[in-house]
């Protein structure tokens, strides 16, 4: 299964969108829109995005909970050479300083998370804040080429701006058909089928 990121330029082509990918066979859990008119996403029923998409939470909070660890492990190791508790202190409470260590870190790293946008949609936050709506497509192997062939042909406005083939990892990011798709237009709207072999 692979994301595909359109960019599409209002409300109106973007329910047509929806409504030709349901047509197409595509769930509505698989299209999910971003958007600062979530109000304009509620009135024509459009499947929203949810937090994962929009907070950069899973990212950050993976990133704190791995310093957490490492901080932990320079914790139990000093508080072994030093003995502040004395000799003897079991291994567990090691363990225990290491497991603590690393939830807090992991907290700290969520609340970071919930303040900050997705890292795979710095390359579109200009779209959105300008009124764009991404639409996120998550196809499988076998809709891939219908998706796009589709989108392609029924919606010329609509760009295919990114693939995202790990879009389950919070660290990789979205191919982008463009460089800059904030700003850049390309001379084709799907690049030319978006070098369909490589996607």
């Amino acid at each position: 299964m692979k994301c595909y990121y359109y960019l599409s330029p209002n409300l109106v082509e973007t329910e047509h969108v929806s409504d030709d990918l349901h047509n197409s066979g595509v769930d509505d859990w698989f299209i999910h829109i971003i958007s600062k008119n979530e109000a304009g996403l509620s009135r024509k029923h459009l499947h929203s995005s949810n937090y994962l998409e929009t907070m950069d939470l899973i990212r950050e909070g993976l990133i704190g909970a791995g310093c957490g660890f490492l901080v932990g492990l320079v914790l139990a190791g000093l508080t072994n050479i030093f003995q502040p508790f004395g000799p003897g202190v079991p291994l567990i409470a090691y363990a225990c300083i290491v497991f603590f260590a690393t939830c807090f870190g992991a907290w700290q790293g969520g609340l970071v998370g919930i303040s900050n946008e997705n890292k795979k949609l710095e390359h579109f936050h200009d779209d959105i804040q300008a009124g764009k709506y991404l639409i996120l497509v998550y196809a499988h192997k076998n809709e891939e080429e219908k998706v796009k062939q589709m989108m392609a042909k029924r919606h010329p406005d609509t760009e295919l701006v990114g693939c995202d083939s790990q879009f389950f990892n919070p660290f990789s990011k979205p191919n982008l058909v463009r460089q800059d798709a904030a700003s850049e237009k390309p001379a084709n709207k799907h690049n030319a089928a978006y070098k369909a072999e490589n996607i």
